[in-house]
């Protein structure tokens, strides 16, 4: 399929990258990681097991010149870092007064270079269809050079005539959409897991999934259940429609969650799994890594 870039329209090849929402876990160490692995560490092995990560830590603090480097040191250069915007942008009423911190934050992570993948910006349940103006404002003054997904939370985004007009501004500025897919949460409790999963619902908003797509760039955060066999249905399903979106020259962006973090690799390779010979999905580093995961029943 021909999409914009750049301002001419080209053939691109779908790519797929995998990962988490963190790349630290303490219950990692042992499974995804060596046992012994320290803390200082892991962001080099797991960019050596998966492909992304969902940078959720630049959401509470931006990182100094020099951790951003560090980070791009301690990866490879197909590795994605896909970076959620600061709260400070996202959260704090209108969008249009931070147009200034936007672009010191991009500034700032295009210290990465090619590690750098789409952004992310998160809107609070609170941004509501009325303040697509403001976004359509802020979205005009993002940084044509980069790529950007947008969530949205409050429940009349997803009414048809709402969900119309924000799919034509995103696809006017080639942003995507993010895809969050809670459906996991509705699969049963999970005795041993009933805190985990309340505190996942009440993080994670009770939104329905539709798969709209508005540019070059799928970014989906699927919310899965603590028990790994359950989401099975859903993530076929899902293997369906990635190998859909990669054939029309979509990359995708798939994260991994879960209310017990230490399944989220599992989920990872299950669904790798699935596309296995699919084009455009590369096998994953761990296959080739010279200390993989000693549990490797899990993978």
């Amino acid at each position: 399929m021909l999409w914009p870039y750049k301002g001419v329209f080209v053939f691109m090849t779908g790519r797929f990258f995998l990962g988490c929402a963190v790349w630290a876990h303490k219950d990692w160490v042992g499974e995804l990681f060596p046992a012994g692995s320290k803390s200082a560490d892991l962001l080099n092995l797991y960019s050596r097991r998966l492909t992304t990560v969902e940078g959720n830590t630049t959401f509470y603090a931006t990182p100094g010149e020099q951790v951003v480097a560090r980070w791009a040191a301690e990866t490879p250069d197909t590795f994605r870092f896909c970076l959620k915007l600061p709260r400070d942008v996202s959260h704090a009423g209108a969008l249009v007064p931070q147009i200034a911190q936007t672009r010191s934050f991009v500034e700032r992570m295009q210290l990465l270079g090619p590690r750098l993948g789409p952004f992310f910006l998160q809107l609070p349940p609170s941004f509501h269809p009325r303040q697509l103006p403001d976004l359509a404002q802020w979205l005009a003054a993002w940084p044509a050079e980069e790529r950007i997904s947008v969530e949205v939370r409050h429940i009349d985004w997803f009414a048809p005539a709402a969900e119309h007009a924000l799919s034509a501004l995103l696809a006017q500025h080639h942003a995507g959409r993010v895809l969050m897919d809670v459906r996991p949460l509705d699969l049963g409790h999970l005795p041993g897991a009933e805190e985990d999963m309340r505190r996942a619902r009440d993080n994670k908003p009770a939104v329905p999934l539709h798969l709209v797509q508005t540019s070059n760039i799928a970014l989906v955060r699927f919310i899965g259940h603590p028990d790994a066999d359950r989401n099975l249905p859903l993530i076929d399903a899902w293997a369906g429609t990635i190998a859909g979106w990669l054939a029309a020259g979509v990359d995708v962006y798939f994260f991994m969650h879960c209310p017990v973090e230490r399944i989220s690799p599992t989920l990872c390779w299950m669904l790798q799994e699935r596309l296995l010979g699919v084009p455009g999905v590369p096998p994953l580093p761990w296959t080739s890594a010279d200390d993989p995961p000693r549990q490797a029943s899990l993978f």
